[in-house]
């Protein structure tokens, strides 16, 4: 019988620690590497221990409207409000209701909290209606029923924007529209088919033989009503200004004011709604690399593609300002770009963006549709001062835990703790090296949730090692040496610690899907720790074993390696014992 070959480890076991030590060094090397580079070093903290700002807004139900105020659309609101605020890259911003009609913004601190809170309180419906004409923001200096021509001035919020999906086309700086076009183009909005048309006793008018009714004296008067509105508009009153335009259906032609350039004001005389903030599928401000300009994309549904199709394609016929659309937000006028050709699925808004206000656009007109209009009720700055008391406290208890850990590894495993330790502290430093990289790449903000989580993954890493020597010891109590006992100890070991770690993560994935809010920094956090327990195990933690046990501590089984025969109660050697009854074996074939 050929005698087994010396110098082979059972099977499973590593040959090469070094390389798994030297990729994980690598790693660590490069992350931490990446975290000093990115000017990022320390995680971002969420609004209770870096402060924010809280805001409370109240639904308010148009007159007649009031059963608008349910479940259903508070729900929408506070999903359509979160994705807003969370598109300008605020993390951890908590959006939730509370009662029946009130919506609680919680924004941390960070550097695009401001922008968050002004986009928080414009909630209000998103319409596109066609522009009847425009003039500057003060208002007429005869005011009348019908407001002169001299009237016109500056032409839009966004002069020089363009909604051609193909080039920027010239316009006019200064449009010429009569009162003549004006009051034709009041009329024609404020028409309505009746199917039975009533003529006064004093009229003498017939119906025409295509059946279209004239306008009766009501829809006059309102014509004159509106015109006489938009020529006292003052657009440079803040209370004027927030008042055009609210509480009007959008099946009614409205006025409204918008901002050409900071504290410059224009005022419009605008049409029905064609098309609704709901039907925009998607929007962005992004970067020309061409024109070397930034412009807005948009994108439709596909209702959404049909009216905007048939709007632009009436509106391309026009000259100008009736060539144009305004995209109006809680009554106010955000842009307001001119149609060369007819657009369908996707248009392009192009003008004098920068890079905030092009954003600013494209994220309105991406999440801008609320079911509800709201106004806000209070906004309070909220301190860390207590979210940093807490910190400090469950900080404490991590530290009273993890020195309760060490000690009890110190005191049973002797100079294995070296190892758990040591391992610990890799799963620390990797922890911390990927929240801090995270924070920019994703938006993670550390909370105090995530914090006790990060604590519990103390325990879930230390069982893992004790898992692993307690397989070590068990293979020494059988008789065998350290160095085999590290081999075939870790294929039981590997299984029972895959295990455990797959039912953590599988809880921490659970809890972050059905939960929200700070609860998901704790199921977030749990499940980066439990991953990175197998990567340490795998990579850290047996390899160093590995080298360990071929040392003269821990290979003769030293009193404080933790290791020691005697004290585990080994049993003698197997080997010696068949070598002893092999010659017992051989002497009847010798007699």
């Amino acid at each position: 019988m050929a005698a087994p070959k010396k110098g082979r480890g059972p099977a499973g076991g590593q040959s090469r620690p070094g390389r798994a030590l030297a990729f994980i060094l690598i790693a660590m090397v490069a992350l931490t590497g990446g975290m000093f580079w990115s000017g990022h070093t320390t995680p971002r903290l969420g609004i209770d221990l870096a402060g924010g700002t809280s805001i409370t807004l109240k639904a308010k139900a148009e007159p007649g409207q009031e059963s608008a105020v349910n479940e259903t659309n508070m729900n929408t609101a506070v999903g359509i409000i979160e994705r807003r605020v969370n598109g300008l890259g605020v993390s951890e911003a908590e959006v939730q209701t509370q009662g029946r009609e009130n919506i609680i913004v919680n924004i941390p601190r960070g550097t695009n909290e401001k922008q968050a809170r002004e986009q928080v309180g414009t909630t209000a419906q998103l319409y596109f209606r066609p522009v009847l004409t425009v003039a500057d923001g003060a208002p007429a200096v005869a005011p009348s029923a019908t407001p002169s021509g001299s009237a016109s001035g500056t032409p839009s919020a966004k002069p020089s924007s363009s909604a051609s999906g193909a080039s920027v086309g010239e316009k006019s700086a200064t449009p010429t529209a009569t009162a003549t076009t004006q009051g034709r183009a009041v009329s024609e909005a404020l028409k309505a088919p009746s199917p039975t048309p009533t003529a006064t006793a004093s009229s003498s008018a017939k119906p025409k033989a295509s059946g279209t009714p004239t306008a009766t004296p009501s829809a006059d008067a309102a014509t004159a009503a509106l015109q006489q509105k938009f020529a006292t508009l003052n657009c440079l009153d803040p209370k004027q200004r927030a008042a055009a335009g609210q509480g009007v259906k959008p099946t009614e032609p409205t006025v409204a004011c918008g901002e050409d350039n900071p504290g410059v004001w224009a005022k419009y005389l605008l049409g029905p709604a064609e098309v609704e903030g709901k039907d925009v599928d998607d929007a962005k401000g992004q970067f020309d690399q061409q024109r070397g300009m930034w412009i807005v994309t948009m994108d439709f549904t596909d209702e959404g593609s049909k009216k905007f199709q048939s709007i632009t394609g009436k509106l391309s016929q026009q000259a100008d300002p009736q060539n144009r659309f305004a995209i109006v937000l809680d009554g106010q006028v955000v842009s307001a770009p001119s149609v060369r050709q007819t657009l369908s699925a996707s248009a392009e808004i192009s003008g004098n963006f920068n890079q905030e206000s092009a954003q600013d656009l494209g994220n309105i007109l991406s999440y801008g549709a609320l079911p509800l209009t709201f106004e806000t009720q209070s906004v309070d700055t909220v301190t860390a001062a207590l979210g940093g008391d807490q910190l400090e406290a469950g900080l404490i208890a991590g530290a009273i835990g993890l020195a309760l850990v060490i000690i009890y590894l110190v005191a049973y495993y002797r100079g294995l703790s070296l190892i758990a330790i040591l391992s610990l502290g890799v799963s620390a430093l990797l922890t911390y090296v990927i929240m801090a990289l995270l924070g920019p790449a994703i938006g993670f903000a550390l909370n105090l949730p995530a914090v006790c989580g990060a604590i519990v993954a103390i325990g879930i890493t230390a069982d893992s090692f004790i898992v692993y020597f307690e397989r070590i010891r068990d293979e020494l109590r059988e008789g065998r040496s350290l160095r085999p006992a590290v081999e075939r100890a870790w294929p039981r070991a590997r299984r029972t610690i895959l295990v455990s770690d797959f039912v953590s993560f599988l809880a921490a994935a659970v809890l972050f899907v059905v939960t929200v809010g700070k609860v998901q920094g704790f199921a977030f956090t749990l499940g980066l720790t439990t991953l990175l327990d197998v990567v340490v195990v795998f990579l850290f933690t047996k390899p160093i074993m590995t080298m360990l046990a071929k040392t003269k501590f821990f290979g003769n089984g030293h009193p404080w390696s933790g290791l020691d025969p005697k004290r585990l109660g080994a049993k003698p050697p197997l080997r010696r014992a068949r070598r002893a009854t092999a010659p017992a074996a051989a002497d009847p074939k010798e007699a």
